[in-house]
């Protein structure tokens, strides 16, 4: 079940701004093709990364593998933030989730998150020569690393002709 967060608007917005809706940062989080993963190194540097991953029952989930500089990281330190957005200041909503990573092994949410990412990125996921053709056969048998990411708190960047940040918190 999807936590409904309390939502407001910060002071760092501009004077006409409202506070965006959960339901928008959630829709930019569900669609967006591409996120990069903030972790902290055990010396307490940060480590960023882009990936691809996918918004599935509450939740963004992504893959890692076991020996990966990100893995090794939430190995130690499990709190992360993911961020997605768009490019620009003239429009768009940029929304940064904060959270602890999770590894999932459970076969049912294996099956579920790898059927997610076949119904997202379709033709990429295409056997033989898909980008990541056969991942979502790896992701249910449990070959890679697979991570979900709740949002403890999370903010959306609102852009274009007034600004606006709104935080989430669940």
């Amino acid at each position: 079940m999807e936590r409904i967060p309390t939502t407001e608007l910060t002071p760092f917005s501009g004077e006409d701004a409202v506070p965006t809706a959960w339901e928008r940062g959630r829709e930019v989080l569900r669609d967006a093709e591409l996120y990069w993963v903030t972790t902290v190194r055990p010396d307490g540097r940060p480590h960023v990364t882009p990936l691809i991953g996918v918004w599935w029952e509450g939740a963004l989930h992504f893959t890692t593998g076991a020996s990966e500089r990100k893995a090794r990281n939430l190995a130690a330190n499990p709190h992360c933030a993911l961020t997605t957005g768009v490019n620009s200041l003239a429009d768009g909503l940029d929304v940064v989730v904060e959270g602890a990573a999770a590894h999932v092994t459970d076969p049912a949410s294996l099956a579920g998150v790898a059927d997610a990412f076949v119904a997202k990125y379709g033709p990429h996921f295409a056997k033989p020569d898909g980008t990541w053709a056969g991942l979502d056969d790896m992701i249910r048998d449990g070959e890679v690393m697979l991570f979900r990411v709740a949002p403890v708190k999370a903010f959306g960047f609102g852009k274009g002709t007034t600004y606006s940040e709104t935080r989430w918190r669940f």
